[in-house]
């Protein structure tokens, strides 16, 4: 495939990504004995090569009549004994979205939206991945490579696409055009799910930019938010041949251990408490994933109404509602993920990466190729900006949006100048990293202190006493700078100051008590 692009990329270009995404194979149906007296269809996914084969999704009819089945004989759990979400969905959340599911939803307007895509599959260190590439009109357009997260899809991506690619069709210009490439992680959608370890960020890094090479882009720039923040970081980190610039929502920012004199300030202390709170009381679903994701996708794989829960609990937790996430997402964009996951069978394969990745290389990661950050004010952490000027040696652009989360790209206007998509003054971030004007302090993090977790942040629940207080100590020996929880304001000054103590005779003071 030939590139034509311009040697030099076009920043201008590059950064109207940040406006929009903040963030012939046929399926066939078998039926699979699951139960003595029931069945389930199950969707076959082709086997690939290393050629870019075309695809095209159509769930069988059995699979869909499956689901509402399924939904109509549904066991319910007694109703919470609260008035809010603090335990979970609400029982009659649960069964309102269960209602509309089984009654109204139609998967077919999906299947209608992503044929209407070129889709491809193609195998990559021995695994098929899948992936949507939308090549633009115009001449120059620069090749962008979109990566989604948890608990994510290429669908997220789909309003985006058309402003991407033809921009001039949505109020922008000829020399703003992209070649679109929004491939699915591995485990998720319709790529193939690993059935071997390994399969980390790093691996995964490296499979975007075999794609990229296999397509033919040879100067292209990447996207991510969530989990795609981490694969797109891990790109910039590994700096493969072509990649030019970086743009990362929800990026994985934490403050170089140990803080400054003079301590954290106000923005970066409110970031922390933030981490705290997203410890003690939002991690559960994280723990879970990250530590017997095969234990949890017997329920999800079975219950269509236990793999909804799972995912719309974070819908209404990771979205600017009031306690209805319909307030921030439509039922029926909720509904297209939910439903992919299920027909899909991917709640545990996706689960995986938390178990492959969380612990081991989601952490600050010094970046030196050109980085574009948006934050989503809504988003549960939101990271100053202090900590991008420490990160990344060529941020070249910051911008905060008062609104939206990590989810924004789901529901935003696909008018790339419509005031909804909150368009970020990319001319003058343009202009000042052209003129060589850099947007970032140096890092100045010193080699002070070494270990394995050095330069990681570590979330210690119960830190305060037991098995908690006891890792927690081995986290501060081996670098880490370390949060706790506890219930009792007592028990964590109590543990600070043990804390605070010199593990083997060295200085430490790298505890934070929440």
């Amino acid at each position: 495939m030939k590139n034509d692009l311009e040697s030099t990329t076009s920043r201008r270009k590059f950064i109207r990504i940040a406006a929009v995404t903040g963030g012939t194979g046929l399926l066939s149906g078998t039926l699979v004995p699951i139960r003595a007296q029931e069945k389930a269809a199950q969707i076959t996914l082709p086997t690939t090569t290393k050629e870019v084969t075309p695809f095209k999704v159509h769930v069988p009819q059995a699979a869909l009549d499956d689901i509402k089945k399924r939904l109509a004989n549904t066991r319910w759990p007694n109703k919470e004994p609260v008035s809010d979400w603090s335990q979970g969905v609400p029982l009659a959340k649960a069964q309102e979205l269960t209602q509309y599911w089984r009654t109204r939803y139609d998967w077919r307007r999906v299947e209608t939206s992503l044929n209407a895509l070129p889709q491809f599959r193609t195998q990559i260190d021995d695994l098929g991945i899948y992936f949507i590439h939308v090549r633009s009109q115009h001449e120059n357009a620069l090749p962008i490579i979109l990566t989604h997260g948890w608990p994510g899809s290429v669908l997220e991506f789909l309003q985006v696409i058309g402003p991407l690619v033809n921009p001039t069709a949505h109020g922008g210009k000829a020399e703003e055009a992209f070649h679109v490439v929004i491939p699915s992680l591995p485990g998720f959608g319709f790529s193939d799910k690993p059935t071997e370890p390994g399969w980390r960020l790093p691996r995964i890094a490296n499979a975007w930019a075999v794609l990229m090479a296999r397509l033919g882009y040879n100067r292209y720039v990447a996207q991510g938010g969530d989990w795609g923040a981490g694969v797109t970081s891990w790109m910039a980190k590994q700096q493969p041949g072509g990649l030019a610039a970086i743009h990362l929502n929800l990026p994985i920012l934490f403050p170089p251990p140990p803080p400054r004199p003079g301590g954290y300030s106000v923005e970066e202390q409110a970031a922390l408490a933030a981490l705290a709170k997203y410890g003690s009381d939002r991690f559960g679903y994280a723990a879970i994933q990250g530590t017997r994701p095969q234990t949890l996708g017997y329920g999800l794989a079975d219950s269509p109404v236990g793999q909804a829960m799972w995912i719309y609990e974070k819908f209404q937790a990771w979205s600017d509602n009031k306690g209805d996430p319909a307030e921030a997402i439509s039922v029926d964009r909720m509904l297209d993920t939910i439903t992919l996951y299920w027909l899909t069978d991917t709640a545990a394969s996706s689960a995986r990466l938390y178990y492959e990745s969380f612990t081991k290389d989601f952490a600050r990661m010094p970046i030196d190729l050109p980085v574009a950050v948006s934050i989503f004010k809504g988003d549960f952490f939101t990271p100053p900006k202090v900590w991008g000027d420490q990160t990344y040696s060529k941020l070249f652009y910051w911008n905060e949006v008062s609104t939206g989360t990590r989810f924004r790209k789901v529901v935003t206007s696909p008018r790339l100048s419509s005031p909804s998509c909150s368009l970020p003054n990319y001319a003058k971030a343009s202009r000042r990293y052209d003129d060589g004007e850099t947007l970032l302090q140096q890092d100045q993090e010193g080699d002070q202190m070494s270990g394995k977790l050095e330069g990681k942040i570590a979330l210690v629940t119960g830190g305060t006493a037991g098995i908690g207080f006891a890792t927690a100590q081995r986290f501060v020996r081996e670098g880490a700078h370390v949060f706790v929880t506890g219930r009792r304001q007592a028990e964590l000054d109590t543990a600070g100051k043990a804390y605070e103590r010199p593990p083997h005779g060295r200085q430490s003071r790298r505890l934070e008590s929440r």
